[in-house]
């Protein structure tokens, strides 16, 4: 019987020495995988997908000005048969959830071993969803105390605790200075967060985040 193809993967990330690294961790498995293609930022996806047609596209969770999110539902707004896993440094169960919700067929961590890379994209490619050994546990834990609604206000819509945190205090009309100065963070890590609660929560700015977070009751 005559051995499968390789899965062939076309590799998405901002940064060309990541992609350079990625490709080096997969040449040893050239009999299961073969990486056909690569995009540097977001901008160039959509083309490149379509014209080499992978089985996977392995995509980072945050890019430059865009996000990896944003780009699997663009992919599979395209072909909803696409395979988009996510690459991602977040060992975070919302950033794990809020990829399945988007349609990414696995999530996958940046420290994950060569082997174990190569043997999550086959279980994607087989139609498995491919979730890092180090999360699988935690994940499960996390999705039934969502079900019991034992969790913190806004997790069904995909925020973390700390993005949970900021948006209640947005809610009482703190600054991003305020809100800095109170968790002890930099300015500019908050601008960051507050940029994953608008697009987790589908709006544009502070006004539709505290509209949303009332209406839907995250927050009374």
């Amino acid at each position: 019987m005559a051995d499968p193809d390789p899965v062939r993967i076309v590799l998405v990330d901002d940064h060309e020495m990541v992609i350079e690294g990625l490709k080096a961790m997969l040449a040893a498995f050239s009999n299961r995988v073969t990486v056909v293609g690569q995009a540097v930022g977001p901008e160039q996806v959509l083309d490149v997908v379509t014209e080499l047609d992978p089985d996977i596209v392995l995509c980072d969770v945050r890019m430059q000005g865009s996000s990896g999110l944003d780009v699997c539902q663009q992919l599979r707004q395209r072909d909803p048969d696409r395979k988009v896993v996510m690459l991602s440094v977040y060992d975070d169960e919302q950033y794990l959830f809020q990829a399945l919700r988007v349609g990414a067929a696995g999530y996958l961590l940046k420290s994950i071993s060569s082997e174990e890379l190569v043997r999550q994209l086959e279980f994607a490619h087989g139609g498995a969803t491919a979730i890092d050994p180090g999360m699988a546990a935690r994940a499960v834990d996390t999705a039934a105390r969502l079900q019991r609604d034992e969790f913190w206000p806004g997790a069904r819509q995909g925020l973390t605790q700390r993005e949970s945190e900021i948006l209640a205090l947005v809610v009482n009309g703190l600054s991003n200075r305020a809100i800095a100065a109170k968790l002890i963070i930099g300015d500019e890590t908050v601008k960051t967060h507050l940029s994953s609660i608008y697009r987790k929560l589908g709006v544009s700015d502070r006004t539709g985040a505290v509209a949303t977070a009332l209406r839907e009751g995250i927050y009374q």
